[in-house]
């Protein structure tokens, strides 16, 4: 099980790798590296877990994230309908994504960033990923809102991208252009 120890902090050179694929058939390794992220977010949401184990509360984690530098992400979030959107995906590519963007009014956080970071990080509005599954199956979800922006924050990852590298730094919350806001 990963704990709060487990995962790196902003600084930590392997943040600013590009990770480097899986191959697949994924080896039983990798299999449970990527359970065990997809297991830290769940296990983060459930109250009573969270503070046996003094784990912060995440919707997504990267593997680079615990200093493992390979594609691989481990999503548990709810859009605004309160539908779940909960993946452990090997290899995650964004095939497509709308022009139009959005952004969180309230910025966006990181497991691996103590601190808060304020400004608007602009990402697409809608994005289409395929990645494969824990049982080897090709998918391709198709996100929107909310789920869109922890997508891009957790692939982001994989290529050594923070999300403050968005930050407008001369002006943290102008608007980003061709975007609208999400209120979360």
């Amino acid at each position: 099980m990963i704990t709060m120890n487990d995962i790196i902090q902003d600084g930590h050179p392997t943040l600013r790798e590009v990770a480097k694929e899986v191959p697949l058939p994924a080896s039983e390794e990798d299999k449970k590296i990527l359970h065990s992220l997809l297991e830290y977010v769940k296990n983060s949401q459930d109250p009573e877990i969270a503070a046996k184990y003094g784990l912060r509360s995440g919707i997504g984690l990267a593997a680079p994230q615990i200093n493992v530098s390979k594609r691989m992400i481990g999503v548990h979030v709810t859009d605004e309908k309160g539908k779940l959107y909960s993946y452990a995906l090997f290899n995650p590519k964004i095939i497509s994504h709308s022009v139009e963007k959005t952004y969180l009014t309230g910025g966006e956080g990181c497991l691996s960033v103590d601190q808060d970071i304020p400004g608007f990080v602009p990402r697409y509005a809608r994005i289409t990923v395929k990645g494969t599954t824990l049982e080897g199956e090709e998918v391709k979800i198709r996100l929107k809102g909310l789920p869109a922006v922890v997508f891009q924050h957790e692939i982001d990852h994989l290529d050594g991208i923070m999300f403050y590298d968005y930050i407008n730094k001369e002006n943290p919350f102008q608007e980003p252009e061709n975007a609208f806001p999400y209120e979360r």
